[in-house]
């Protein structure tokens, strides 16, 4: 079974697509996932680890009230940094990881809080990704397990966007590419 990350790389290759990570609390094991795949060039434009706060709106166009009013946790700030990258990286996928890994509580969060979010072409029609979507999360564990979780979801997000824009003709590719599995 293959991972997400060569999942993903497989499926952006196919459909010709590109993919950008922004990234806060995992600061760069997301972008580390998707690069460790042989052949993620052709599919990766690259990432912005804006851990700071005010990094999140320069490097990433996130509204700046917004991170005054509610702090770099919080499922807009996530949306904002996925739409952000995708358009700073040229990508047609732009996928963001904002929350507190720990060990104290940040912005009146607590440990585990986590927003995940991908933003893809604007697609009309039944099961497009239309835009973009934020997953909420609240994760257990120690700070590494939060981490590696939020770039485990991050990338399953994705990967479900994906499958639900597959045309008929991307799928008959894939089978074709597979040896008719």
């Amino acid at each position: 079974m293959s991972s997400p990350a060569t999942e993903l790389v497989r499926l952006l290759n196919v459909r010709g697509e590109s993919l950008a990570v922004a990234e806060s609390l995992t600061g760069g094991l997301v972008a580390a996932e998707i690069t460790a795949v042989p052949g993620a060039s052709k599919v990766f434009r690259g990432s912005v680890t804006a851990y700071a706060t005010e990094l999140k709106h320069e490097l990433l166009a996130v509204d700046a009230t917004l991170l005054a009013e509610q702090g770099a946790v919080d499922p807009q700030v996530a949306a904002q940094m996925a739409a952000g990258v995708r358009k700073a990286l040229g990508a047609d996928w732009g996928i963001a990881t904002t929350g507190v890994a720990g060990p104290d509580p940040q912005d009146g969060k607590p440990v585990g809080t986590v927003f995940v979010a991908v933003d893809g072409p604007f697609t009309p029609g039944p099961g497009s990704a239309g835009g973009g979507k934020v997953e909420a999360l609240r994760l257990n564990g120690d700070r590494a397990e939060i981490r590696m979780e939020s770039v485990r979801s991050v990338l399953a997000l994705l990967l479900r966007e994906l499958a639900g824009e597959q045309t008929g003709n991307e799928r008959a590719q894939d089978t074709e590419r597979n040896g008719g599995f």
